[in-house]
């Protein structure tokens, strides 16, 4: 089932939509944001001359930065009193980032929203329960308008509190659950301690977002959790959630391409990747009034995949995303990833999804220690088995991983846990 007609169009049709919706919001921002005009003028590129889809390589690229030294207005395109809603990222790595939408960017908003939801499975019948942070963070009021668009029953309990959460989860007969991975997980740990049966539940679906997550991960959360558990994308500076998200076929997230343009870039020559290699997510807005973006790179990694989805959508669709650039380490001249790690993890009996991996440097040489949380008859066991696991565990990182690394076994239960995205690199280096 589709949210609307346009999902699954011909990509030719998809295409000329494309072009015109692109030059249009070249010409809005080569008049209206400085910054584009500037940039533009600079490096002497006419929007005008921008004649078809492929010219977008032409174009300069936006970055995070850009947005932080235009603080707080000076990317929007329409006079403030156009601005209905104004949100913010967090800031927390450094000064914040500020996106404006005019009201009919919140319409489009919550109609992408919607679509994401139908694809998930998601109808106006059910009652969603919205874990995520409300206020500037785009991911609570994203969800929340599109679940209303959608028709359904919106309970904005927010982040936090997962005792209520679950109770709330009883009472209200909560048929589906957003919020990130990693609290998804958590929730399914509170439940067990409470002796709580998730299929006495109402809850049939879950969309988690926010964070990269393995497929493993997904496969935990639905066992536990007893769903269809899909991922979705998006990022506040493009436009919050909705951006992509993933069908009921779970086999990659098909991005609303008539709203985005996309390109997969190799994230050192910033040139375009093959289909199905990896590389950096970089998006133009194709409709955005308040806030439009040219070429921004999202430091989000992903491959496209550009087979048919056997659900009939005709958007391109891209793996979920592994990782970001600015997340990755490079351990011994080896890049790492830690969502290789959680992959491991979870393939191994008697191992936790709960890992915090720390990097120090000794004698100008990196070392790696991986804190795995255990079962407790492992923790509890014989010494030699205790070395057993931990020989295994380092042998299949080493493998997956290309380095070594050491590994160390703690208590289950004994590392943070966390209600919203997961943070489980403690990197210590002087770099």
């Amino acid at each position: 089932m589709v949210w609307d007609k346009d999902e699954i169009m011909t990509r030719s049709d998809l295409e000329r939509m494309q072009l015109h919706l692109m030059q249009a919001t070249l010409k809005r921002v080569s008049t209206r944001v400085p910054f584009y005009r500037n940039k533009f003028s600079e490096e002497k590129i006419d929007y005008e001359t921008i004649t078809c889809v492929e010219d977008l390589q032409r174009l300069p690229f936006t970055t995070k930065q850009d947005l932080r030294n235009n603080y707080p207005y000076g990317m929007f395109a329409v006079p403030l009193r156009d601005v209905v809603r104004i949100h913010s990222s967090s800031g927390t790595t450094g000064m914040a980032t500020v996106v404006g939408y005019t009201q009919n960017d919140i319409n489009n908003w919550s109609h992408l929203v919607a679509r994401i939801l139908t694809a998930a499975g998601v109808g106006a019948e059910d009652v969603i329960q919205i874990a995520f942070g409300y206020g500037l963070f785009t991911g609570g009021f994203g969800l929340h308008y599109g679940a209303e668009k959608l028709g359904a029953s919106v309970i904005p309990i927010s982040a936090g509190n997962t005792r209520r959460q679950i109770q709330i989860m009883q009472d209200f007969k909560t048929t589906a659950l957003v919020c990130t991975p990693s609290y998804a997980l958590k929730m399914a740990d509170v439940m067990m301690d409470l002796g709580i049966n998730p299929n006495g539940l109402s809850l049939r679906y879950g969309l988690f977002g926010a964070e990269p997550w393995s497929e493993k991960m997904r496969e935990e959360i639905s066992e536990r959790l007893g769903i269809v558990a899909t991922d979705n994308y998006g990022l506040s500076e493009v436009m919050g959630p909705g951006v992509a998200g993933e069908c009921q076929e779970c086999s990659g997230l098909h991005v609303n391409e008539d709203h985005f343009l996309m390109e997969v870039l190799d994230p050192e020559t910033l040139a375009p990747v093959t289909p199905g290699e990896i590389g950096e997510l970089v998006l133009t807005t194709l409709t955005k009034e308040a806030f439009p973006v040219i070429r921004y790179r999202t430091r989000d990694l992903t491959r496209l995949l550009p087979e048919p989805c056997p659900c009939g959508r005709t958007f391109n669709r891209i793996q979920r995303i592994m990782g970001r650039t600015d997340d990755m380490l490079i351990i011994k001249g080896v890049n790492v990833f830690p969502t290789q790690i959680e992959a491991v993890l979870f393939d191994i009996e008697g191992t936790q999804p709960h890992y915090n991996l720390i990097v120090e440097r000794e004698q100008n040489e990196d070392r790696v220690t991986i804190l795995v949380e255990v079962v407790e008859s492992i923790f509890f066991d014989q010494m030699k088995k205790q070395r057993m696991m931990v020989d295994m565990i380092k042998k299949r990182l080493a493998a997956e991983l290309g380095v070594g690394v050491n590994v160390k076994l703690v208590e289950e239960r004994s590392l943070e846990r966390f209600n919203g995205k997961g943070n489980r690199v403690i990197d210590k280096r002087e770099l």
